[in-house]
């Protein structure tokens, strides 16, 4: 019964782990090519724009990240994966800061 369970919810997480990358990458692939088509036009938004996007990806990803710790079995897999997240969370970190900043210099 335990083991079902445990089977479940490994299947379950494995799943939602594959949706949150896909629509990470699927919304960085959108922003990156809005971006172009803003840099084609000449829009001075597109830095904000574009860096409004990657975060959003790039939340997806860390999304995935934080559902990988829930089946991890060995101390050498969480380190990997905690080392992904503060990665991933410092990215994101200085993006929100850009977007900040991109912000406070249209004002």
């Amino acid at each position: 019964m335990v083991g079902n369970l445990e089977l479940l919810l490994r299947q379950v997480v494995d799943m939602a782990i594959l949706l949150f990358e896909f629509m990470g990458v699927i919304v960085i692939i959108v922003s990156g090519i809005k971006g172009i088509i803003n840099y084609v036009k000449h829009n001075p938004a597109i830095r904000l724009h574009l860096a409004q996007g990657m975060a959003l990806g790039l939340e997806f990803k860390l999304g995935s990240e934080i559902l990988r710790t829930v089946v991890v079995r060995e101390l050498s897999e969480v380190v990997l994966v905690a080392a992904i997240i503060i990665l991933r969370a410092a990215l994101t970190f200085l993006i929100h800061w850009e977007i900040k900043v991109e912000k406070e210099s249209d004002k």
